[in-house]
């Protein structure tokens, strides 16, 4: 079972670091699930993923408070209303739009209602 934890872990890593380059590509929520999954598979990764300075203090925040920081909380919402537009601009189907909006208001909503970290 740990050998499948740690390539989960892995390939949560390597998703959030592509988040890194790609903006619609989510970075947080992948670091945050590879910790999660190096915790039942590798201490030392784990371990080095907390020392992060990049991703250490958003995983600490996340783990002891639920918390997500203002910069991160913008960074979201930057994202989301981007994809929003370009769905727009390619020109979507109504119901795909209505469908996509919805869901990420839900998104939205539950980003701002966490604490800041």
């Amino acid at each position: 079972m740990r050998v499948l934890w740690l390539i989960a872990g892995s390939i949560s890593l390597g998703l959030g670091l592509l988040g890194v380059f790609l903006p619609l590509l989510p970075t947080v929520p992948f670091v945050l699930l590879a910790a999660f999954c190096f915790a039942r598979s590798s201490e030392r990764l784990h371990d080095w993923m907390l020392e992060h300075p990049k991703f250490g203090p958003a995983i600490a925040d996340w783990r002891d408070r639920g918390a997500i920081s203002a910069r991160g909380k913008w960074a979201a919402t930057i994202s989301i209303v981007a994809s929003l537009i370009l769905a727009v601009v390619l020109g979507f189907p109504t119901k795909f739009l209505t469908i996509q909006t919805i869901a990420l208001a839900g998104v939205t909503l539950f980003i701002w209602t966490r604490p800041n970290g």
